[in-house]
């Protein structure tokens, strides 16, 4: 073989160790390199794409959040403009998860996990209220900084542990889904309770379709609907709008009580029917809200 006795004369014998190491690193971003698997039937509808709908779904986070960004603009112009962060990291949770499902990849399933960490991570920093900080944090800044070395050391261990990351996730997940209930038991606004029946009703359904995908694979088959994940996608896509608007309103109130926050929906606020956002009365801090 002369190319491989003409390499080791001029460049010596290759580093095995090196030549393992590449190996390795493009083994996980190989296609189906993930222990994960979906009901969806895979290159079914193309042989560049492991689940086509599954990743199709996904362009609805592009659509939603560039919404969601206008829609919350004027609150966010007068809280603090680091809001939009949830939602411009939310179109990150789209493309990573776009790029997972495409090529079934560990490196794509774990950018799909992080981004979701991330997003909850950035929505604890702007949104958390202050009231329930823990006695020895004094401001955002502080708790803001805490929630990031935390984030960051569940990044880092998701990839020597991955399971690390699910841990993370449901840690944050249900805490302010927790604190979140506590807020609503003291308010009294129609829109804003009808808002969260609504968010909630919308969460039991995203996530009865994932788990039913996940786990009822065999009935779906047979029935030959195996697309309930993709309607995940688009549920949870939904169901962030709504809830984002929630835990947004609740800090509105909190944060800029002045600003007399209010909710409306677009297209059509009359039905209740559509993305609900925040609108501010006024924006003079000299006028009280009783």
């Amino acid at each position: 073989k002369p190319f491989t006795i003409l390499y080791v004369k001029h460049f010596g014998v290759p580093d095995l160790e090196s030549v393992y190491s590449s190996k390795k690193m493009a083994d996980i971003f190989a296609y189906e390199s993930s222990d994960i698997d979906w009901c969806e039937d895979n290159y079914r509808h193309s042989e560049h794409v492991v689940e086509y709908f599954n990743t199709m779904s996904n362009f609805f986070f592009f659509i939603i959040s560039p919404i969601m960004l206008y829609l919350l603009h004027p609150y966010a112009k007068e809280r603090n403009l680091a809001i939009h962060l949830v939602w411009v990291m939310m179109i990150f949770v789209g493309l990573f998860s776009a790029y997972f499902h495409m090529t079934l990849s560990f490196v794509g399933q774990m950018l799909d996990e992080l981004s979701i960490l991330w997003v909850l991570a950035v929505g604890y920093m702007v949104w958390f209220p202050r009231k329930h900080f823990p006695s020895f944090i004094k401001d955002r800044s502080t708790f803001s900084k805490l929630v990031l070395l935390i984030t960051v050391v569940a990044t880092v261990s998701s990839f020597v542990k991955p399971t690390a990351n699910a841990y993370a996730l449901n840690c944050f997940g249900l805490h302010f889904l927790y604190i979140l209930a506590v807020e609503m038991r003291r308010c009294t606004d129609q829109k804003a309770l009808r808002l969260a029946k609504q968010s909630m009703a919308l969460w039991v359904l995203a996530i009865s379709c994932w788990l039913s995908d996940r786990f009822s694979c065999s009935f779906w088959q047979k029935m030959n609907f195996c697309y309930l994940h993709s309607i995940w996608h688009i549920l949870i896509a939904v169901t962030a709008a709504h809830s984002s608007t929630l835990i947004a309103y609740i800090d509105a109130n909190s944060e800029i009580p002045y600003s007399l926050p209010g909710l409306q929906y677009w297209p059509c606020d009359k039905w209740a029917v559509g993305f609900p956002y925040i609108v501010l009365k006024t924006t003079s801090k000299l006028q009280k809200r009783c």
